[in-house]
């Protein structure tokens, strides 16, 4: 449906890479992909890993990680210090959307979670991460989507948390700008994972009824996330994204 295909991922010898939401889907993939390209990867985890996509970590340090406290997040910053004394990229790959539900059937509560994650979190690893980041002069990349900018029914807490996590990475770029890290929002279409089963069950709007053999595999967001933390995406001055644009798709091979 969407002929997306991954991209090739240069070398990342004496990178160290730090990707949030790496139990299963997208992040495992691309904790497994940075590895076999050199980097030294550490995967936060919130829990256990998925059985299902444990085997992509198998060249990562794991690093319990809960994105909503600030404890975890500081011991998994302190853990990257003591143990490869530098940060040169943070993947912000962790994400939330429930509850799928009509905004008018939420309470405020219901959609206190998604923000926790898709928001606060990501201030809260990029804040935690910046001392480090700066001395690299490193990169943070954001697991975006096109829900940040359209609205879908039953996305309420998806869409507007998503939709502060894009102007989030925009305050951070220009805020930050002579800081010598880059800030990107990379847009992910729907993709094989847990996420998009959760949507097919709901089956509130149009993404729920794409049929799963069409959907994009993991594998693609992995490696456009993967290319942004490499060498070569320092040429870049846009900081939103899509997999389904230049500079990936002239980039993909079927």
């Amino acid at each position: 449906m969407f002929n997306l295909f991954a991209v090739p991922v240069p070398e990342l010898a004496g990178k160290t890479i730090l990707v949030t939401g790496a139990g299963r889907g997208i992040g495992a993939v691309l904790a497994g992909l940075l590895a076999g390209r050199g980097a030294r990867v550490f995967a936060g985890i919130f829990g256990k890993p998925d059985p299902e996509w444990e085997h992509h970590l198998a060249g990562a340090t794991q690093i319990e990680l809960d994105v909503t406290r600030q404890d975890d997040v500081d011991h998994a910053i302190e853990t990257i210090q003591s143990d490869a004394g530098r940060l040169d990229g943070l993947v912000n790959n962790a994400g939330l959307i429930s509850p799928i539900g009509h905004v008018d059937q939420l309470s405020s509560d219901d959609l206190r979670p998604a923000f926790e994650v898709n928001v606060l979190g990501v201030h809260r690893m990029t804040r935690a991460a910046l001392p480090m980041l700066r001395q690299a002069s490193g990169v943070v990349v954001n697991a975006g989507t096109g829900a940040a900018t359209t609205p879908m029914e039953g996305w309420a807490a998806y869409c507007t948390s998503k939709a502060g996590a894009r102007m989030l990475t925009q305050m951070f770029a220009i805020e930050l700008k002579d800081s010598g890290i880059r800030f990107f929002f990379l847009g992910i279409p729907p993709t094989d994972t847990a996420m998009q089963a959760e949507i097919r069950q709901a089956g509130l709007n149009p993404i729920s009824r794409i049929a799963q053999s069409d959907l994009v595999a993991p594998q693609v967001a992995a490696s456009a996330m993967a290319w942004l933390c490499s060498a070569e995406a320092r040429q870049l001055e846009d900081v939103l994204l899509d997999v389904r644009e230049a500079p990936f798709t002239p980039m993909m091979t079927g």
